[in-house]
């Protein structure tokens, strides 16, 4: 007796997916400075006084009196100053985002099938 087996044929398909992302941010922050600063002052002051007295009295007291003066004054000042500093400043901030998706379909055939026996 033989029996015979059964045969079968189809057909699958599918997808597949894949994502991918990324994303980040980056920060920074830089300082320098400069200034440069020369300071002069002077200052000068000069006085002169001069005078002249003279008394005299009456014929019976013949008194008689004279005076010369000279005040001379003199003054200055002066100061000198040198500075210096440097200086700037600066800040960067980046953010960035990256996406990646794969989309892969695939088809497949099939047979399936029994061998007939005797």
């Amino acid at each position: 007796m033989t029996e015979y087996g059964e045969i079968e044929a189809g057909q699958q398909s599918g997808e597949i997916e894949e994502l991918h992302q990324t994303s980040g941010s980056e920060a920074g922050y830089q300082s320098e400075f400069g200034v440069y600063g020369q300071d002069h002052a002077a200052a000068e002051s000069t006085s002169l006084q001069q005078g002249h007295h003279m008394e005299y009295t009456d014929p019976s007291g013949a008194r008689y009196e004279e005076t010369d003066f000279t005040n001379y004054e003199h003054s200055a000042v002066e100061t000198d100053s040198v500075f210096a500093a440097e200086g700037s400043e600066s800040a960067t901030f980046r953010e960035f985002g990256e996406l990646n998706a794969l989309r892969a379909q695939f088809e497949t055939a099939f047979a399936q099938g029994t061998v007939a026996s005797a």
